[in-house]
This record gives C-alpha cells, sequence and structure tokens, in this order.
C-alpha cells in the first residue's frame, strides 16, 4: 500500500518548497494539491463561468477533464493534452482560486483525484484539507506556518522571481490574509490543523531546518 507524506497550512508557508524536497530525498512523488484547485479556477474564467456563483461552479466542474501523470518526480497535470504552466499562477486565478475552491463539487471531484493517485506510489501531497479530508488516516501529517509578514514576503520573492507578478508587500500580504479568511471559514473542509498533526512555525527558519523537522519526524514514523 502506498504510503502518504500529508502537508497542509497557508499560502506562503513553505509548504510547497519544503514538499518537493522532502519528496525527492525519499523518492516520493511531490504533488501540488493546490495547483488542481487553479486549474479548475482557470478553467472556470476560460470559459466565463461566474466564480461567484457557487451552483454556475457547480454545474460545470464534472465538465473539466484533468489528466494526472508521474513525472519527474511529481504528478503533473494536463488539460486538453497540455500542462497549465504558469496560466494558473497568476494574481488573477489568485483572486478567484478561493470563491472556486469553496464549492463542494469542486472538492470531492479534486479529493477523488488525489485519493487515486496512492496508484502511483509513495506520496507527499501538499495543500489546505490534506491532513483533516483527503488523507485523515495518514501517520505523517504536518501543519506548516508563518507569519502573515514572512508569507508576505516569500509569496512577493517568489511572484517577481517568476515574472508573473509586481505586486507590493502590503498588496501580496492582504491577498494572502484575505484567502486564510475564506479558506478557514468555509463549509466544506476548511482550512484549520488537523488533530494529531505535528505543527511546525518557520517563521524564523530556513527553508533547510524545516525540512530537516520534517524528515526527523517521517523517520520516526516511517521506520
Amino acid at each position: 500500500m502506498a504510503r502518504v507524506i500529508a502537508i497542509d497550512g497557508p499560502s506562503g508557508a513553505g509548504k510547497s518548497s519544503v514538499s518537493r524536497i522532502v519528496g525527492k530525498k525519499l523518492g516520493f512523488l511531490h504533488v501540488d494539491s493546490g495547483a488542481l484547485y487553479r486549474i479548475m479556477t482557470w478553467q472556470a474564467l476560460v470559459k466565463k463561468v461566474d466564480t461567484d456563483n457557487p451552483d454556475a461552479v457547480a454545474a460545470f466542474a464534472p465538465t473539466v477533464d484533468i489528466e494526472c501523470r508521474p513525472e519527474n518526480g511529481a504528478i503533473a497535470y494536463y488539460v486538453g493534452g497540455e500542462p497549465p504552466g504558469e496560466r494558473i499562477r497568476t494574481p488573477e486565478i489568485n483572486a478567484h482560486a478561493s470563491q472556486v475552491a469553496t464549492v463542494k463539487q469542486v472538492r470531492d471531484k479534486i479529493t477523488a483525484l488525489l485519493r487515486d493517485m496512492t496508484r502511483f506510489g509513495d506520496l507527499v501531497v501538499e495543500g489546505r484539507d490534506i491532513t483533516t479530508a483527503v488523507f485523515p488516516d495518514s501517520p505523517a501529517r504536518f501543519y506548516l506556518t508563518a507569519s502573515a509578514e514572512a508569507r508576505a514576503r516569500r509569496r512577493q520573492k517568489e511572484e517577481v522571481e517568476k515574472g508573473i507578478a509586481n505586486q507590493s508587500a502590503a498588496a501580496v500580504k492582504a491577498s494572502l490574509l484575505a484567502r486564510d479568511a475564506i479558506d478557514s471559514t468555509r463549509k466544506c473542509a476548511p482550512l484549520r490543523k488537523a488533530d494529531g498533526a505535528i505543527e511546525i512555525d518557520s517563521s524564523d527558519l530556513t527553508l533547510e531546518q524545516v525540512v530537516d523537522i520534517v524528515l526527523e519526524k517521517i523517520h520516526e514514523t516511517f521506520d
């Protein structure tokens, strides 16, 4: 049976970077669940679906066909035979993703996709409801967090480096806090620390230090 390392936390807490490195070190496939919600949002905007209308998003969700393939140590996603690339990493997607992610039909669709990925092998899955709703029985569950200021600095640096935005730190922080509010108060699978999950505050830690903590706890769990 495939093993699953589940990592949750708000935007900018370091989930993606930590998950990628941990996956590489352990030979687990890295799974970015957030990208799936971004793909759903991207496709909704392309098809002119009103993302503020839950009924419209719910009706649209079953029409989106996402192919999942293991590639280069991660699960890659394809829509219409093509990878979405940076088209799902723009401020516009950020502005609409939380609304789309609150829709139960969207979450159910993506939860099913994520659980099906265990057929590919051991996984390290990052997201916002992985430890609570998708893989609540995993023995290796983590909740990464950090101050809003630290998260905003990281997200702004990432966006600038990728050339996909040039927002101020204040604007990035406001966006993150707005997303936090929506994610933590939605009725379906809200963002929260799962009972029994190991919490790591990375505000004053380096990426390497966080990875070391996660690896130590994983070895205690699986060995």
